[in-house]
């Protein structure tokens, strides 16, 4: 499905709701899977967080979890404690072309059972669920944090618990810290210090507790764009979501300042306002916060912002390499990228924006970044419902605010 935006304002004032955070929604998933007390409230209802849900209940000796890379992460170390049972955990043909050796590894060397069935270090995985007696493993500091996610998520099912220790600079806190304050609040213990980890065996008796999910963070990153791009004055309202988030993805509050947004938090929501100029040229560390680079990109580019990223490597083996898709398509519109294996360079921009048909990928990332830039030219978006893999309502949400989009 291609879907055409025409180049067109949003409305002054708009307020929406966004469902549940996919990543806070994927670790609950798997941890009530792993410990029944638990009750889930605003789930996601993403691709993503249907495939997880899906693949906890299944019973079958294939899983397949499609394009979904969190899941694919969470369910290798989910299986592998299984006793008894033996599965392959399969995904898309893209899937099966992200790396997932050190997981495995990891796994491994606590006494799991994985094995490849294709290529080595990529899916489809054999897994062959036991009791891993192990409790001790190191870990690339700066590896993707659902690795370490992954592992953290299972230690407290082990005999001993787990400890973690990450090797070289850690690049994902504020997903660890997710991690950890999850569990935390269903009443795991757990330690966080300098570069070791530790998650405690699971007690012996567990209260029944319910746990609300915030909305997404990643999710509300568009919106920011939308304001940045609007005149001033424009204001959305966006709920749910926490002054004290878990989300790392909560840093957009405090970047789009350059922007000239300001976010207010109401109760339960957030208020998003234009309220200055942007800055003349943009630079941030997204070592944190890589999900939101894609929307930060184009951002500057429709402000004509000269932009540079950093941190950026984990871009390269998401649901496509996202910076040379961003340079291909910054670049079709007029622009000009240039990119290395860990950062980004947008020049300033003061041309005419191209009217073009924007690639997707794959990537649900891409077309969500991307579409905002209808406030300044007409754009199509291509094979659009991409964007069920994280936010489903995407399209709808933006028609709501304004947007004139159709088939």
């Amino acid at each position: 499905m291609n879907l055409q935006l025409q180049k067109s304002p949003v409305a002054t004032q708009s307020a929406i709701v966004i469902s549940g955070s996919k990543s806070e929604s994927n670790r609950l998933l798997l941890l009530k899977a792993l410990h029944p007390n638990i009750q889930i409230r605003n789930l996601s209802n993403s691709d993503d967080s249907q495939v997880m849900q899906e693949a906890l209940k299944s019973e079958s000796k294939v899983v397949d979890i499609h394009h979904a890379g969190t899941a694919m992460r969470f369910l290798t170390a989910y299986f592998a404690i299984q006793e008894g049972r033996e599965i392959t955990l399969t995904g898309s043909s893209r899937m099966k072309e992200r790396p997932i050796k050190i997981l495995v590894d990891a796994l491994n060397s606590l006494g799991a059972n994985i094995s490849y069935l294709e290529n080595q270090g990529f899916p489809p995985l054999r897994i062959k669920g036991k009791k891993l007696t192990n409790n001790k493993i190191s870990i690339l500091a700066n590896t993707s944090s659902q690795y370490i996610t992954a592992l953290l998520l299972i230690g407290s099912k082990l005999e001993n618990g787990i400890e973690l220790t990450l090797e070289g600079e850690i690049t994902s806190i504020p997903y660890i810290n997710m991690t950890l304050s999850l569990l935390n609040e269903i009443g795991i213990s757990t330690s966080f210090e300098e570069n070791t980890i530790r998650v405690l065996p699971t007690p012996q008796s567990q209260q029944p507790i319910t746990l609300t999910v915030e909305s997404d963070w990643s999710s509300a990153s568009y919106f920011y764009s939308v304001v940045a791009l609007s005149e001033e004055g424009t204001s959305i309202k966006l709920s749910s979501y926490k002054k004290n988030s878990l989300q790392g993805d909560s840093i957009l509050a405090e970047m789009y300042k350059s922007f000239g947004v300001e976010t207010l938090y109401e109760g339960d929501a957030v208020n998003l306002k234009k309220v200055s100029s942007a800055l003349p040229s943009i630079n941030f560390d997204l070592i944190k916060s890589p999900d939101i680079a894609q929307t930060i990109a184009v951002t500057a580019f429709g402000l004509g912002l000269k932009c540079d990223l950093y941190g950026l490597h984990t871009l390269k083996i998401k649901e496509t390499d996202r910076l040379l898709a961003l340079k291909a398509e910054i670049e079709k519109l007029g622009g000009t990228v240039e990119v290395t294996d860990k950062s980004l360079h947008l020049a300033s921009f003061s041309g005419a924006f191209k009217q073009v048909a924007i690639n997707t990928y794959d990537d649900h990332r891409m077309a969500m970044a991307f579409a905002p830039l209808a406030l300044k030219t007409y754009i199509m978006i291509k094979d659009a419902e991409v964007v069920s893999k994280s936010y489903p309502d995407f399209w709808d949400h933006l028609k709501a605010i304004g947007f004139q989009i159709s088939q």
